[in-house]
């Protein structure tokens, strides 16, 4: 009988050794498990991370092309209004010659009117002076 309860402590042993292996493989499993979940979440975080980093560079793409569209519409209104600054200025300067033009043609006028009124004025002194000149004659004659 000892030997059979040899055998039986021996079995026993075999058994709590098995059934601690399997112990030990189920923990390991699991560990194994875990670590598979934690990769696998650590992958997850690495993809959305990489995603969000798209989608920002995405943003800040059209960002960048609205900043790029609203610094081109104000340049063209700048150069719009500039336009018109220029024009307006040019068409200050061209009505400021034409006024000089027809200042200058007026007094132009005037000079002329005032150069033809002496002309008459000295002609009618001419005619007066020859009628003395001729009244003159005409007494000494008589």
């Amino acid at each position: 009988m000892l030997v059979g309860n040899g055998d039986l402590a021996r079995e026993g042993r075999l058994q709590q050794a098995q059934a601690e292996a399997e112990a030990e493989a189920d923990r390991a499993s699991e560990e194994a498990a875990a670590r598979e979940e934690e990769a696998t979440l650590a992958q997850e975080k690495t993809e959305t991370d990489l995603e969000r980093q798209h989608l920002q560079n995405e943003v800040a793409a059209q960002e960048r092309e609205q900043q790029i569209q609203r610094d081109r519409q104000e340049a063209e209104r700048e150069a719009r209004a500039e336009a018109e600054r220029r024009q307006a200025e040019a068409e200050r300067e061209r009505s400021a010659q034409e006024s000089g033009a027809e200042s200058a043609a007026e007094q132009a006028e005037r000079e002329r009117l005032a150069i033809a009124r002496d002309e008459i004025r000295l002609e009618q002194q001419a005619r007066d002076a020859e009628v003395q000149a001729d009244a003159v004659e005409n007494k000494e004659n008589l």
